[in-house]
């Protein structure tokens, strides 16, 4: 028997667990985890625009600069893009095929008699698609600052009173981080009884992290541009 016969008779244990649905949902839930912690650290960046420009600004310029000499210019800041690239698409993959399974699943004379999907899932399935377009405006809006009006490099406070200063894009960083909001609720319970750390006794304490983290990250969030629209930061 060659070696190319057997590994396709004896898939490797990564992609068996790839395949089932409960490796899927420990993707989503260890992904889902990494982009919490990287969404943290960003809502704590974004809170130095209180501080000034030369205070975030500064902190912008050294985000540039970590793991120099042995990281080159930037490097740190591309390997973590590439890495939440790809936390992104595995937690967007993973929870897509997850519900083309749910919706193969469920036999076709129930169809009508079915209850809906839980308001839960809906707010998941919807604030996904809307995270994702989000994505794409902020990195055009902040990264690459196509859209931005300002278009400043290397002066992150000019470029967020210049994207905030303008109501569509205030409306458009609220609707996302709404939906933000919901996700972490949601996805942070899930995450939790994926990865077994809920039972009778601790279940109260997740179901109040979650929300609390929901609610500081989506307040956090939402400070700035409030801030920008009613003059405090300017």
């Amino acid at each position: 028997m060659t070696t190319a016969t057997r590994t396709a008779r004896h898939p490797s244990t990564l992609a068996t667990l790839w395949r089932s649905t409960v490796g899927k949902k420990a993707v989503m839930a260890v992904t889902g985890l990494a982009m919490l912690l990287y969404l943290v650290a960003h809502m704590l960046g974004n809170l130095k625009v209180f501080a000034g420009p030369d205070d975030i600004n500064g902190y912008a310029a050294w985000l540039r600069t970590i793991g120099q000499p042995f990281l080159g210019h930037e490097w740190f800041l591309w390997i973590a893009r590439f890495g939440l690239l790809a936390a992104v698409v595995l937690h967007g993959v993973s929870a897509y095929q997850l519900s083309r399974r749910d919706l193969a699943a469920r036999p076709s004379k129930y169809v009508h008699k079915r209850r809906r999907a839980s308001y839960a899932t809906r707010t998941m399935r919807w604030g996904g698609v809307i995270l994702a377009l989000f994505i794409v405006w902020h990195i055009l809006d902040l990264t690459t600052l196509t859209v931005n009006p300002a278009a400043e490099h290397g002066r992150p406070y000019q470029n967020i009173v210049a994207s905030f200063g303008q109501w569509y894009s205030c409306l458009i960083y609220v609707v996302a981080m709404l939906a933000v909001g919901l996700h972490i609720r949601h996805g942070f319970w899930s995450a939790a009884q994926t990865l077994g750390a809920n039972n009778a006794r601790r279940d109260r304490v997740l179901k109040l992290t979650a929300n609390g983290l929901a609610l500081v990250l989506t307040a956090g969030f939402l400070s700035v541009p409030v801030a920008v629209m009613f003059g405090v930061v300017k």
